[in-house]
């Protein structure tokens, strides 16, 4: 067995900070910048952090091979250790047992993982996965104990599985769910200055959405709130009323006082002067004392 030790790593720290606060040299400044930066020597220091077969001290500490894999040292005793599976081990502190989700840590450093143990729609047993039908761009598992929950996107995102959440077809650079087959729409083209303005255009086949085009090249589903439409000549959201070409768009779905209603809603009627409640706690009622008579006053 094999620990990551990050003592390696805190001595080179302190080194980089001192030389950082030592006096600076006179003269003029040399012309060629420094041929390593203090973020590159971090990066190499964790990169070459000590890996021992001893525990450096009581505490939880990663495997050097294996991400899911860590080890518990208590007075020189270790006990090794396996997060659920899909689940990796965060070693951010010796002081703390936590195992994460992959996309919260980066195991390029130790890629090995214990043998699955796959379920229905479940790779792992704990997770975020894709959908079985690459098709289905907008739906994924969450796994837990080998259980599954299927989850679907908002309208417009797609499963992102490097980071397990839901994000732009453009950002996921998911093969077969490009925003030209989750949109089916092409942004009109433009020159570079028009471009950088994010033109906006109407959905055409829904009053209600329209795409955001960024760069003037890359199609962004947004929509406007219930009972408005995208209005294409004053490129905003409008009330569908005021929109020629979609005034009748709500028809069947909202009636024309519930239109009404979302276009002007009622102002709630002010509060009179005074009524509002005291914070103060009301005070206890005082208990009337009783008053002794001399039997001779009878």
């Amino acid at each position: 067995m094999a620990f990551r030790s990050c003592v390696g790593v805190v001595l080179l720290g302190c080194l980089v900070l001192a030389s950082a606060a030592g006096p600076k040299p006179k003269g003029r400044k040399p012309v060629n910048p420094p041929v390593r930066t203090i973020a590159e020597n971090e990066r190499k220091a964790e990169q070459e952090a000590e890996i021992t077969n001893d525990c450096p001290e009581d505490g939880f500490f990663a495997d050097a091979e294996q991400c899911d894999k860590y080890y518990e040292c208590r007075g020189g005793t270790i006990i090794e250790k396996l997060c659920p599976d899909g689940m990796v081990f965060n070693d951010y502190s010796p002081q703390e047992e936590k195992c994460d989700l992959p996309f919260n840590l980066d195991c390029s450093a130790r890629p090995k993982l214990q043998t699955p143990i796959p379920a229905l729609h479940c790779p792992r047993q704990n997770g975020y996965f894709s959908h079985e039908d690459p098709k289905e761009c907008g739906k994924f598992y969450y796994c837990v104990d080998g259980k599954f929950n299927m989850i679907t996107c908002p309208d417009g995102l797609v499963y992102n599985d490097k980071t397990g959440i839901c994000t732009w077809p453009d950002e996921a650079k998911k093969k077969g769910c490009g925003a030209a087959e989750v949109f089916a729409f092409d942004c009109p083209p433009v020159n570079e200055t028009f471009g950088l303005t994010h033109p906006r255009y109407a959905d055409p086949e829904d009053c209600q959405f329209f795409y955001v085009c960024i760069n003037g090249n890359t199609p962004r589903r947004s929509g406007c709130k219930l009972g408005q439409a995208f209005d294409d000549v004053n490129k905003k959201c409008e009330w569908a009323r005021k929109v020629p070409e979609c005034a009748d768009w709500y028809k069947g779905q909202l009636t024309d006082a519930e239109l009404e209603a979302l276009e002007n809603p009622p102002t709630p009627k002010p509060k009179p002067a005074g009524s509002a409640p005291s914070r103060r706690k009301p005070m206890r009622p005082h208990k009337a004392k009783a008053v002794e008579v001399d039997a001779d006053e009878e």
